[in-house]
């Protein structure tokens, strides 16, 4: 009974917090300078007030606010995002159409990142102190440090532009399907290094730093001296005592950061003229399009709440993982691990 009450108030409170952001986002995207009637009557060719009225009496806009939003709320209970201003097709059909390309592209770049920030900062943690240690640590500074829509253009410059290697834009070619599956699926792939490269950068410079702190820490406790004394060799003791150890703030940080890469793709998206929810959003907001605005907005609080309130895995001493780790420094060649709480500390090297 105790359980059952507490899931039914979790669940209100989900649907209560979901309810205020569809509200703030209203508001927010109709505070916005423009007339959507306007941006529709330019691609019809007519301007005309008669024209214009018809338009915004077919669309609702020319109701009170306060109807306006009711009519929204209304139709958010009966799972109905509305129909685009400029795409006269449901919001729900553009969304899942775009959540594929969009979903390929975070997903590959949340792995390139956490593979290649473990594998870059464990390089740099083990040769702590030498040359490698200063020039990885360097690197990902400045990488951290870099705009991403301005590493894109550098990127498609070098191998579009000056080698010729990649595809710059696009999510595929024109004639690709004429490749069969398998011709397809290269196709597709060549076009996602660079974009994916693109939104793994600062992310994969954030976990280089992570692991190579957290590296160092573990290398110090005494348990890898322990295993030292007892004989191990170095092999094992990196395997089974040090990156088993050092890896897991890394991997529980980057799964708070799932939802920050969809936010990023924005960006990336639209510099590479990637077809996915970034480029929609974009597009949305240039064509003052409302109703694929609030449920692009939608849609991504709901994912954000939804990873909020998933369940949280425990370290091995205890701790709450989604606790341990709220904050990433990055500083002069530091790396500090902020834990919440009386036993909170910073490490760093």
């Amino acid at each position: 009974m105790r359980t059952a009450r507490l899931v039914l108030t979790r669940l209100a409170g989900i649907v209560f917090a979901i309810l205020v952001i569809a509200v703030i986002n209203f508001c927010l995207v109709r505070a916005a300078p423009g007339d959507p009637a306007m941006v529709i009557a330019g691609q019809s060719g007519s301007t005309d007030e008669k024209f214009l009225a018809q338009v915004r009496a077919d669309y609702g806009l020319d109701q009170p606010y306060a109807v306006q939003l009711g009519t929204y709320l209304k139709k958010i209970v009966t799972l109905d995002l509305g129909y685009s201003f400029r795409q006269g097709r449901p919001v729900s059909d553009l969304i899942l159409e775009r959540l594929g390309p969009t979903l390929l592209l975070t997903l590959s770049a949340f792995f390139i990142s956490l593979i290649g920030g473990v594998v870059f900062g464990a390089l740099a943690g083990l040769r702590h102190g030498k040359i490698t240690d200063l020039g990885i640590s360097l690197a990902a500074l400045v990488l951290y440090a870099t705009p991403v829509f301005w590493l894109g253009l550098m990127l498609v410059l070098l191998f579009s532009i000056k080698l010729e290697w990649l595809p710059a834009f696009g999510y595929a070619d024109m004639r690709a399907k004429s490749f069969g599956t398998v011709g397809y699926a290269l196709d597709v792939l060549k076009h996602l290094i660079l974009p994916a490269l693109t939104l793994a950068a600062i992310y994969m410079a954030a976990y280089t730093r992570l692991m190579r702190a957290a590296l160092i820490e573990v290398a110090a406790e005494d348990h890898v001296k322990t295993a030292r004394a007892k004989g191990l060799s170095e092999g094992a003791i990196l395997r089974g005592h040090m990156l088993r150890n050092a890896s897991l703030p890394v991997i529980t940080f980057a799964g708070l950061q799932i939802g920050a890469l969809v936010g990023g793709a924005v960006v990336v998206e639209t510099v590479f003229s990637w077809p996915g929810l970034g480029r929609l959003t974009f597009d949305a907001v240039t064509a003052r399009d409302y109703p694929v605005l609030l449920g692009l907005f939608l849609v991504m609080s709901i994912l954000v709440i939804a990873r909020a309130h998933a369940p949280c895995r425990r370290l091995p001493d205890g701790r709450a993982g989604a606790g341990y780790l709220p904050r990433l420094a990055l500083g002069h060649g530091r790396c500090a691990l902020h834990a919440p709480g009386p036993e909170s500390h910073a490490h760093g090297q």
